[in-house]
């Protein structure tokens, strides 16, 4: 299908603002995925394109997050494998998923995240003591990962909530890490869409 440059600024606008949103609060998704199949791109290129431009977000921010030196790339080793797993099942499942369950399923995910972001918990900057143990970190992370492959939206704060509630984390370190899990998750479900030819390369990259 062709995407007139109209469309294309369209979305690029969509991105723009939606990247504002993740820098400050999170959830830019709820925004970039709805505008793609309101382009009337099919719901699982859609998610596929939005991974796109999400992988090259979340990898600039893992390199100025490592510059600064906020992530511990060697601890983090077996939770980021974890992420990759997880959401390189939750793509492949995502591409099993009968096309018409899905565009039903979409509008009811985007209004669960909406109101967990509307309600979700508050958090501070301080680091707290853990309430976690190792298994239970790599078991959060992978089912987290799993929800990004298949969906995406809302993944970077439920990795930040949970690495602060849970595991003792402050905010600094609990995001940096969340782009660093978050950046394993997409690369994973990224690569699976590539393989089934899902992603819109030129929509994906002039969002990106």
């Amino acid at each position: 299908m062709h995407y007139g440059l109209d469309i294309i600024a369209f979305l690029m606008a969509v991105a723009f603002a939606a990247g504002l949103i993740d820098a400050i609060a999170g959830g830019g998704g709820l925004l970039t995925i709805p505008a793609l199949i309101a382009a009337g791109i099919p719901p699982v290129a859609a998610i596929a394109t939005n991974k796109l431009q999400s992988a090259i977000g979340t990898g600039g921010a893992v390199l100025a997050f490592h510059r600064k030196g906020h992530l511990d790339i060697k601890r983090f080793a077996g939770p980021v494998a974890a992420s990759f797993i997880g959401s390189a099942l939750g793509a492949y499942a995502l591409t099993r998923i009968d096309p018409t369950f899905l565009k039903a399923l979409i509008p009811l995910l985007l209004i669960v995240i909406a109101l967990y972001f509307l309600f979700g918990p508050k958090m501070s900057d301080e680091d707290r003591h853990s309430r976690g143990k190792p298994w239970m970190l790599l078991a959060v992370v992978l089912a987290i990962g799993g929800y990004d492959g298949f969906f995406g939206p809302g993944t970077g704060s439920f990795f930040t909530t949970a690495l602060v509630a849970l595991f003792g984390f402050g905010m600094v370190r609990a995001i940096a890490h969340t782009r660093l899990l978050n950046f394993a998750s997409n690369i994973a479900a990224l690569a699976v869409m590539v393989a089934g030819g899902h992603v819109i390369w030129v929509i994906g990259l002039s969002m990106a």
